[in-house]
C-alpha cells in the first residue's frame, strides 16, 4: 500500500500525458439568456478569486470577470450558471477512510473549484505548516466557486443567481452588441504542469493530485473520474514500459487504501524518470522534499544515527494510519546516486517511530560506499 508515494505515479503520467508546459484553462462563455454567464471548469485546483489566493501565482476569478465585463460590453451580468460537467463520477474515491471528507486532507473532486475547495483561503495559508496543510473544505466547491465569481460580476452571489448547467455550443450568431450563445467571453489559464506536480509532491497536495490524474484521463480519451484517472494512469505507465502487473491504483492522492504499487516499480519509474530518456519526466524531481530541509521531510534526518541522510536524500514520503512509505533518491558517501522505495503496513499507532525505522534505512544507505 503505497499510500502518498502514489503521487510519484500520477506525476510521472501527467507529465507524460500532458507535458510540463500545459495550462489548464477556465473559461466563461455567454449563457443562452440574456446576460448569463457560464462559468466552466478545465479541472484547475489551484484557482483563485483574487490576489489573496492560496496558490501563489494561481489564475484568477477576478482576472476572468474583468475579461468577462469588457465582452459584455454594455449588457449587465444577470446569472452566472455553473458548468463542471468535465469531471464525472463520485466526489470521494474508492477506499478513502471515512474521515477524509471532513479531516481536511482531501474534498470533494469537482472540474471547478478555488483554493483546492478551502473554505477560507487566507486563514488556511496562515495555518498550512502548523496543520499540515489540513484545512476545512467546502462541500460543493463548484457552486462556491460560481458564487465567488458571481460576486466579482457585481451580482450577489445567492442560490437565484448560481445554479449548475452545461456550455452551449457556440452558434456563431449574435445581435448587434450581445454576444452570441457559447461565444467565449474569457479565459485564464493555471500555472504550467511542471508547477502543479512540483506543489503535488511537496506539499503532499491531494486534491491536486487528483486533478492531475483526471487531466491524465482525459488527455488519454477516458472519463475525468476516479476510476478514468487510475486507468489512464496505468496505461501510460505501460507505455512507458513500466510492468502493468506491478501497480493497481484507485486515485491519484494515495488516499485510498486499495492502491497497490510494487516497491520495485517505484524504483524504476524514478529511475525511467531520470535517466534522460523522457526528458519531460525528469521535472518530477523539483518537488521532491529534501532530508532535513524542504517539504515533508523537513523535520527529518535530525537525529545522530539519521544526519547522513540530511541533505542527500530526496524522496516523497507517504503515511495513512498504519502505513508509511518513502521512495526517492539518494546520493551516497562515494558520490553514487541510487534509486529506493520503502513501504510498510500494518505499522505502530507510533509515527515517530516508524518514520525513524524508515530514516534510519535510507539514512544507511547515505552512508555507505555502494561501488
Amino acid at each position: 500500500m503505497p499510500a502518498s508515494v502514489t503521487k510519484l505515479a500520477t506525476g510521472v503520467a501527467v507529465l507524460a500525458a500532458r507535458g510540463p508546459a500545459y495550462r489548464i484553462p477556465t473559461r466563461a462563455v455567454a449563457g443562452a439568456a440574456p446576460g448569463e454567464v457560464v462559468l466552466v471548469g478545465g479541472g484547475d485546483p489551484t484557482l483563485a478569486v483574487d490576489k489573496d489566493g492560496f496558490y501563489p501565482g494561481a489564475a484568477r476569478l477576478d482576472d476572468l470577470a474583468a475579461q468577462v465585463r469588457k465582452a459584455l460590453g454594455g449588457t449587465a451580468p444577470t446569472k452566472v450558471t455553473v458548468d463542471s460537467s468535465l469531471f464525472s463520477g463520485p466526489l470521494y474515491g474508492p477506499g478513502w477512510d471515512a474521515d477524509i471528507p471532513t479531516g481536511g486532507f482531501g474534498a470533494a473532486i469537482t472540474a471547478l473549484m478555488t483554493d483546492g475547495a478551502r473554505r477560507d483561503a487566507a486563514e488556511a495559508r496562515r495555518t498550512a505548516e502548523a496543520a499540515n496543510h489540513a484545512a476545512e473544505r467546502m462541500p460543493q466547491p463548484d457552486l462556491t466557486a460560481g458564487r465567488q465569481f458571481a460576486k466579482l460580476l457585481g451580482l450577489s452571489g445567492d442560490a437565484g443567481e448560481v445554479k449548475r448547467g452545461t456550455a452551449p455550443a457556440d452558434s456563431g450568431a449574435s445581435a448587434a452588441g450581445t454576444p452570441a450563445p457559447g461565444t467565449e467571453l474569457g479565459k485564464v489559464e493555471s500555472l504550467p504542469m511542471v508547477r502543479l506536480v512540483d506543489i503535488m509532491i511537496s506539499d503532499s497536495d491531494n486534491v491536486i493530485a487528483e486533478a492531475m490524474a483526471r487531466q491524465v484521463a482525459l488527455a488519454k480519451g477516458k472519463p475525468g473520474s476516479f476510476a478514468g484517472g487510475a486507468a489512464a494512469t496505468d496505461q501510460v505507465l505501460g507505455e512507458l514500459g513500466l510492468p502493468a502487473d506491478e501497480i493497481s491504483l484507485a486515485d491519484g492522492s494515495g488516499l485510498s487504501r486499495t492502491n497497490r504499487i510494487s516497491p520495485s516499480l517505484l524504483t524504476d519509474l524514478i529511475t525511467l524518470a531520470g535517466n534522460g530518456s523522457h526528458p519531460d519526466l525528469a521535472a518530477i524531481f523539483g518537488g521532491l522534499p529534501v532530508g532535513g530541509w524542504s517539504g515533508t521531510l523537513d523535520e527529518r534526518y535530525q537525529a545522530a544515527v539519521t544526519k547522513a541522510g540530511a541533505g542527500v536524500v530526496r524522496a516523497k514520503t507517504g503515511t495513512l494510519s498504519g502505513v508509511n512509505a518513502i521512495a526517492g533518491l539518494v546520493t551516497t558517501a562515494d558520490g553514487r546516486l541510487l534509486t529506493f522505495a520503502v513501504l510498510t503496513d500494518r505499522t505502530p499507532d507510533t509515527l515517530d517511530e516508524t518514520r525513524q525505522a524508515l530514516d534510519r534505512i535510507t539514512s544507511a544507505l547515505a552512508g555507505c560506499g555502494c561501488r
